[in-house]
């Protein structure tokens, strides 16, 4: 059975007139996106149309259906990713509030320390980090990934997501990845993330939630 046509999100207008990240990276940065969205679409086009030959031949070497299913959560990564980024950057900064400062200060000691282990994992990362809600050990974590499918940690949910692939800042930083992490930090909006954590929280999985 074909599936849904995935279609891209729209993001605040906030995102081109943040401080420290241009509206040039952030065009260039929103093409990459509609581009995940489109493979997200073919690939999953294609793997409508395998024959019985195809499902036949899988084989975990080489097989027409583990190059499309292992390219797929490439895509999905990629557009989820995001998602998340694009979906929490045109705040003021600053710092969170209620449950989800409590929680920071709870699991890292204070929320100074908090952005001292997100950024160093950021420049210890290869494509991504994410701040999640591990749900097994009851705590946020900040673990990293290389690409946009590697490392998943199963039973976490991530409510920040930053983007550490060059494109999201040498425009505006060359290599100076570490001035691009406190840019990002400046314009972020919390009022979003604490509302995922919220969401999280209370058990709700619903894309805009609309839940009390």
């Amino acid at each position: 059975m074909p599936s849904k046509k995935l279609l891209p999100k729209k993001f605040s207008q906030k995102l081109f007139q943040m401080k420290g990240i241009s509206k040039k990276t952030v065009e260039e940065h929103l093409k990459l996106y509609q581009g995940y969205i489109n493979k997200y679409n073919e690939i999953q086009e294609k793997l409508t149309a395998l024959t019985d030959d195809d499902f036949s031949k899988a084989n975990q070497v080489y097989s027409k259906i583990r190059e499309l299913k292992t390219e797929l959560s490439f895509a999905w990564g990629g557009v989820v990713n995001h998602e998340i980024y694009f979906g929490h950057l045109g705040g003021e900064g600053k710092t969170p509030n209620g449950a989800l400062l409590k929680q920071i200060k709870n699991d890292f000691g204070s929320f100074e320390a908090y952005k001292k282990d997100l950024k160093a994992t950021g420049m210890a990362a290869r494509g991504w980090v994410w701040t999640a809600w591990n749900e097994k050990e009851g705590r946020l974590i900040n673990h990293l990934g290389d690409s946009q499918n590697t490392y998943a940690l199963w039973f976490t949910k991530p409510i920040l997501a930053l983007d550490t692939y060059e494109h999201a800042y040498f425009i505006d930083y060359g290599v100076n990845r570490a001035l691009y992490i406190d840019s990002f930090f400046e314009n972020l909006d919390w009022k979003k993330i604490e509302k995922e954590f919220e969401k999280i929280l209370n058990g709700c999985s619903c894309e805009d939630c609309q839940c009390d």
